[in-house]
């Protein structure tokens, strides 16, 4: 891949936004690359938790830029030379993107080191838990740019923040520090620079160690709740109870604390 940087790390998979020269600013072949590597993440049963984070460029006087991902690449739409067509095919496909990262069945964790900025600031909120470094920032600037937020934004913004907020953030575009992305609660937490990755990196490990398939039922009915009415949670929470309990990891997870012991969960 020429945009994403994968490692993995035990159970704890590294995607690293690859185009330092260009603030990691997204393109069709990142969208693809991102989409592709979810793909094979989800299928992977040794992967049980992502960080998504962005990397660092190395100026000529020697001088490191972080940056997590500064939106969409600005040259590249300037050209041009896109067809209405072009431009529709494109959105899709950064929706494609966002959706399945909102939809991955494992947590995922943004690790924002620097700006992230309309696509970028998208991506974040996508995943399930954003962890900033305090001199990162985040805003949603398209109506500075003449367009648009997308990513479910609209939606997930007032989920975060509620309306009053939201709509001040899309409204006008303000830049907001770790500090203040975690007062608002778009943000889990904020800390230096240095400890950003290792933070991200010790909470996958925590999740990763949780039961994988009881896992899935909190991600998809915590997201799925907000549209649902009670009674319909409840019903959805007893199938996934009774789907856990018919589980090995069920059976570990009881006769561990009976044993006073870790748990060692298999995903089955």
């Amino acid at each position: 891949m020429e945009t994403l940087n994968f490692t993995q790390e035990g159970e704890v998979a590294i995607l690293r936004l690859q185009r330092p020269h260009r603030m990691n600013a997204v393109t069709e072949q990142m969208y693809e690359e991102l989409q592709s590597t979810l793909a094979a993440a989800a299928a992977d049963d040794d992967i049980r938790a992502v960080v998504l984070t962005g990397s660092t460029a190395e100026r000529p006087d020697g001088t490191r830029r972080e940056a997590f991902c500064a939106g969409a690449d600005l040259k590249e739409h300037a050209a041009g030379t896109r067809t209405t067509w072009d431009k529709r095919e494109y959105l899709l496909l950064a929706h494609e993107t966002t959706r399945q990262l909102y939809n991955f069945p494992k947590p995922v964790i943004a690790a924002v080191n620097g700006p992230a900025r309309g696509a970028g600031a998208e991506i974040a909120l996508n995943c399930d838990l954003v962890l900033m470094a305090d001199s990162a920032t985040l805003a949603f600037t398209e109506t500075g740019l003449g367009t648009f937020v997308g990513g479910g934004c609209t939606r997930h913004l007032v989920e975060l923040v509620g309306m009053s907020r939201a709509k001040w953030l899309i409204y006008s575009g303000e830049v907001i520090d770790g500090p203040a992305a975690v007062a608002c609660g778009l943000a889990i937490n904020s800390l230096p620079l240095p400890q950003l990755l290792p933070e991200a990196m010790a909470m996958a490990r925590r999740l990763a160690g949780r039961a994988p398939i009881s896992m899935r039922f909190a991600k998809s009915l915590l997201q799925a709740a907000p549209q649902r009415d009670l009674e319909t949670v409840l019903l959805a929470e007893t199938e996934a109870i009774l789907a856990c309990m018919q589980t090995e990891d069920w059976q570990e997870g009881i006769e561990s604390f009976a044993d006073k012991r870790n748990p060692e969960f298999k995903g089955r």
